[in-house]
């Protein structure tokens, strides 16, 4: 089976916001086994929309179109497709329960404007949506399936999910198909290639991919097999395969986060931690807390941006900061030791460094430089990281963060091989 992905917005064509949806849908269909032929992007005008909508059911047995079906008169979709499929908008006993029932929840009015997300196209079907007020919406169309779904992505993922999942699974046919991913970081793209070429040809089955994204590199595997259990036999042989290849790279499987991954090792070991920071202010500690539970392991965070702060804080010596500087492997070290003591942690990270994109020294202390600290009992480790002043602020922040958690990683896995 292959797909279609039409985007409506005149937000998008013109550039006042990113069409995330695209990336995500095109993700969730190869993890299905189910090839993307292309992408349009189309604004708010129903004959541009109708036509898009045509020309992708003239390619592909699935078309998935994402919004355009809100309340205001800018949101064309519903009639877009109706003019594509031939048929007219009425109301739909169905979708409009299903909006009243919604404000219900909310226990607020509903405007006479949500009644016009109750059209749909006579003959189609309705897909449910429990998190806002426009309901999906399911054609038939020259042999095609058409869904439409909200750009909103929270909508969206949701109903894609619950709803848009079990389509493909009764369209996709023959073959059963299962998927899984492997989550890695601090090694490169390249090196999980090398590490897993075998497997990456693209004649096996099961298929064998890799995403970078953000720093984490994500190994994609799809198996087909004639049968639901065939096909997880396949799955589940190449995952342990590519697990034991790559080692302690691998964090987590699927949708675990590093975070998920750390939280659970602190709490297997029942080990505490707490954070100083200084250029991540704080996203560090907003990520072990972003963990459910993280109460368990985490005690506190510091945020010592400026000099007198780290001096203040965390006990780190003024004389050291104006020696070495308040990037430096001896102030990171300084950081980790004091924010230990005083939050009497098993652990504790700090986080040193140039962000960007002022600041920089080159060629000692170029922006993107940065230093990790790790405190323990046993001692305290620094890592130095050049993040590349090619990376933006928040990148070179979210490196930074992530790097921290996974030395933390790194130390806990040691308890469990000692």
């Amino acid at each position: 089976m292959d797909a279609f992905i039409v985007s409506i917005g005149t937000e998008l064509v013109t550039g006042q916001c990113l069409d995330t949806n695209a990336a995500w849908l095109s993700g969730e269909f190869a993890r299905s086994g189910i090839g993307v032929l292309g992408h349009i992007t189309v604004g708010d005008d129903t004959e541009r929309v109708a036509a898009a909508i045509c020309q992708a059911a003239a390619e592909a047995e699935l078309v998935v179109v994402t919004g355009g079906i809100g309340p205001t008169p800018d949101d064309v979709t519903r009639e877009s497709l109706a003019t594509a499929i031939g048929q007219p908008l009425e109301l739909n006993p169905e979708a409009l329960a299903g909006i009243e029932a919604l404000f219900a929840r909310w226990q607020r009015p509903m405007d006479d404007a949500n009644r016009i997300q109750a059209m749909i196209p006579r003959g189609c079907g309705v897909i449910p949506n429990e998190r806002g007020t426009a309901p999906g919406i399911q054609a038939q169309f020259d042999g095609t399936v058409v869904i439409v779904l909200p750009g909103v992505p929270a909508e969206m993922k949701a109903m894609f999910r619950q709803a848009v999942a079990t389509v493909l699974a009764d369209e996709a046919g023959g073959n059963s198909i299962a998927t899984g991913r492997l989550n890695c970081f601090g090694i490169s793209e390249s090196k999980v290639g090398e590490l897993l070429s075998d497997l990456m040809q693209r004649s096996r089955n099961p298929q064998v991919g890799t995403t970078a994204t953000e720093g984490t590199i994500s190994v994609r595997v799809t198996a087909r097999g004639a049968t639901p259990d065939a096909a997880q036999r396949l799955l589940a042989a190449d995952l342990a395969e590519a697990q034991v290849r790559l080692g302690r790279a691998v964090y987590g499987v699927d949708d675990q986060s590093l975070q998920a991954s750390v939280a659970g090792l602190l709490l297997q070991h029942g080990k505490t931690v707490a954070t100083a920071e200084s250029c991540t202010g704080g996203l560090l500690a907003r990520r072990l807390t972003d963990v459910s539970g993280s109460s368990a392991f985490f005690h506190r965070g510091y945020v010592t941006y400026s000099n007198e702060s780290k001096s203040e804080l965390l006990g780190v010596p003024c004389e050291m900061i104006e020696a070495e500087g308040a990037v430096s492997e001896a102030v990171a070290s300084a950081m980790a030791v004091g924010c230990r003591t005083s939050a009497g942690t098993d652990y504790a990270l700090s986080i040193t460094g140039i962000a960007g994109p002022t600041g920089g020294l080159p060629p000692d202390k170029p922006v993107g430089l940065v230093y990790l600290g790790l405190a323990s009992a046993d001692g305290v480790i620094v890592k130095r990281l050049l993040a590349g002043e090619h990376l933006t602020r928040s990148q070179i922040r979210d490196r930074g963060s992530k790097a921290a958690l996974n030395l933390l990683r790194h130390s806990l896995l040691e308890l469990g091989s000692s």
